[in-house]
């Protein structure tokens, strides 16, 4: 008998837990409340096959919105104009060569909608890179994987955004 009493307390705290979460909006990361307006949008790049398209369109469906294929005159358009790697020297080796770079993504998309004034948005995201000319394998592989970690996020904060727009 004390074990059921415990297994219901147990699953009342649980519920009650849940429905707190639920009811002050809590979501697990990745999983974004889109606007009404947004949950069917055409998507364009002038990269169409870039991997940042791919993984902002890999988003949007996760979080269930219907991406189209031909884009419709009364259907918003998520425009990625432009998305650039630049990097700036930071330190420097005894003999001259560079040793750690500042790497800089840049992104930049608008979201258009009919009848409404297009909507510009801009950020950078910095990462900080070590080189070592004696490990060149090893740090083209870590540059590779910086690289790819920057446009998950930038992917990710794409969504973020949208979530926070006031249509």
């Amino acid at each position: 008998m004390n074990k059921n009493k415990a297994h219901r307390s147990l699953l009342t705290l649980v519920l009650i837990a849940t429905t707190l979460l639920s009811a002050c909006g809590f979501q697990l990361r990745g999983n974004y409340l889109l606007p009404q307006e947004l949950q069917t949008l055409y998507l364009s790049s002038t990269d169409t096959h870039g991997e940042l398209t791919r993984l902002v369109k890999q988003n949007l469906q996760v979080n269930n919105v219907e991406v189209l294929k031909q884009q419709r005159n009364d259907t918003p358009e998520l425009r990625i104009l432009n998305d650039s790697l630049d990097r700036r020297t930071l330190s420097l080796f005894e003999n001259g060569q560079v040793a750690e770079y500042e790497l800089t993504y840049t992104v930049r998309y608008e979201i258009r909608m009919q009848g409404k004034e297009n909507q510009d948005f801009t950020f950078e995201i910095y990462r900080n890179y070590q080189d070592n000319p004696d490990q060149a394998l090893a740090k083209s592989r870590e540059l590779t994987l910086l690289r790819k970690e920057m446009r998950i996020e930038a992917a990710d904060r794409i969504l973020r955004n949208m979530a926070s727009i006031t249509l």
